[in-house]
């Protein structure tokens, strides 16, 4: 008779969470379905990982959004920040809803022109324009916010050599709270807002037409964009009064929060974050009092990305392995790790089983596929047993996650957009040809 392994027995304590109306913990129940279409399937003909993108929850972020400003400002566009997420589907989306473009590269700006996006319609922001790009935007009457002095000498070379005058937009920064972004444009507290300003008008060779601020990233209070609305319209009313600009746009920029949880939170995201009502409700009243006539009203531009997009998209990875740490605890390994979840490092994302694994619930560490400690998706999440083989459904990761993806070791998984009319594959996963297909080899190593 052959002799049986020994396996030294493990004592954990298991629960059954906090009671809900369905008798078990959220985290226990199965997550099946996204937009009406069972994951299961999506998962077997596109393999896992898979991202998945709902048309419909992007629609919808965008009109709330654009619905809450418009109520209470006369003249709102939102511009859509292609750097939290690029993929072409997201962008003519968006595009079709009424989004212009907002770009912070001249790789960003080509995905915009491949939309058939025009330049009066793209945004050009960002520290690192370069002369041949900032030519193509001037010459398609791109929104150009200037971030630097050189910027400055730049576009009024490209002016004496087009002859003509370029209309620009100047970024400032404020000190109105915790993220003082001062790397990024010119300060107001200091007066070098205003020297620039003065500078733009005494060259004589560009417009000054907009004025532009981002907080910041995340921001969960109001009063943040309270005070930055506030500087906006004192600004403006100094450079009327001591150099008679008049502005067509004042640009808020991004920043919105979403019902993501920071690890620094003591409370959930979605009992934090602020409605798009309560940041307008901050920041409209106070734009209108500006110094402007009723015929005179700036545009108000807006460039978020985060506040649509993240919880229009989820990512679904399945379980490789599993084990028992030396005090007990347990981990499971999955086939998606931070190479596709940047953000993780920041978010306490949630996550559920899209199978029925019971109610038994036991905190876990869940670990991606490299092979670094650091690869932890999410540490001490409540789950039922998991096997090899079954799935977990990450939620709301559409945020900067895909554009900061790695090829590190693993390869980028495919992506499907869910619409009305069925489902799309937006994005192939990558394969070793399309990886290798730019290396050479010199001769001499071949």
């Amino acid at each position: 008779m052959q002799k049986q392994n020994y396996e030294k027995p493990t004592i954990v304590r298991h629960t059954v969470g906090l009671a809900n109306k369905f008798g078990r913990s959220p985290s226990a129940i199965p997550f099946t379905q996204v937009e009406g279409i069972a994951i299961k399937p999506l998962l077997e003909k596109f393999g896992s990982p898979l991202y998945i993108v709902s048309e419909r929850t992007l629609r919808k972020k965008y009109k709330e959004l654009y619905r809450s400003f418009s109520l209470r400002y006369p003249k709102v566009q939102i511009s859509y920040s292609y750097k939290t997420n690029y993929l072409s589907a997201i962008c003519a989306t968006l595009n079709k809803e009424g989004a212009f473009a907002e770009v912070v590269s001249g790789f960003e700006y080509k995905i915009a022109k491949s939309l058939n996006i025009p330049g009066n319609k793209i945004i050009f922001n960002g520290p690192h324009k370069t002369k041949e790009e900032l030519l193509i935007a001037v010459s398609e009457n791109a929104i150009i916010n200037i971030d630097s002095y050189d910027e400055i000498y730049l576009l009024e070379e490209i002016a004496k050599q087009l002859n003509k005058k370029i209309s620009v937009g100047i970024r400032l920064n404020f000190e109105i709270g915790t993220q003082h972004w001062d790397r990024f444009g010119f300060n107001f507290e200091s007066g070098q807002a205003f020297e620039v300003a003065k500078r733009i008008v005494v060259g004589n060779q560009l417009l000054l037409k907009g004025i532009h601020c981002h907080a910041g990233t995340y921001i969960d209070t109001v009063e943040t964009y309270k005070l930055l609305a506030e500087k906006f319209v004192y600004f403006y009313q100094i450079i009327k009064d001591a150099l008679d600009v008049k502005l067509e746009y004042w640009d808020i920029g991004g920043g919105f929060a979403s019902i993501n949880t920071l690890h620094s939170a003591w409370l959930p995201g979605n009992q934090t974050c602020p409605t798009f009502d309560q940041y307008a409700e901050a920041i409209c009243p106070i734009l209108m009092n500006g110094p402007f006539k009723p015929d005179e009203t700036p545009i108000l531009f807006m460039e978020h990305g985060r506040a649509i997009v993240d919880e229009a998209m989820h990512l679904v990875s399945t379980v490789v392995s599993q084990k028992r740490f030396a005090n007990g605890g347990k981990s499971y390994n999955i086939d998606a790790g931070v190479n596709l979840l940047f953000s993780s490092y920041w978010y306490k994302y949630e996550i559920q089983p899209i199978q029925d694994n019971g109610a038994t619930i036991e905190d876990v560490t869940i670990y991606g596929p490299l092979c670094m400690q650091i690869d932890c998706v999410k540490s001490f999440t409540s789950l039922p047993p998991l096997r090899r083989g079954d799935a977990v459904i990450i939620k709301n990761v559409g945020a900067y996650n895909l554009s900061q993806s790695m090829q590190f070791i693993q390869l980028r998984p495919s992506i499907v957009m869910i619409s009305e009319n069925g489902v799309h594959l937006i994005r192939e996963k990558e394969n070793f040809e399309y990886v290798k297909q730019l290396d050479k080899i010199p001769e001499h190593l071949k």
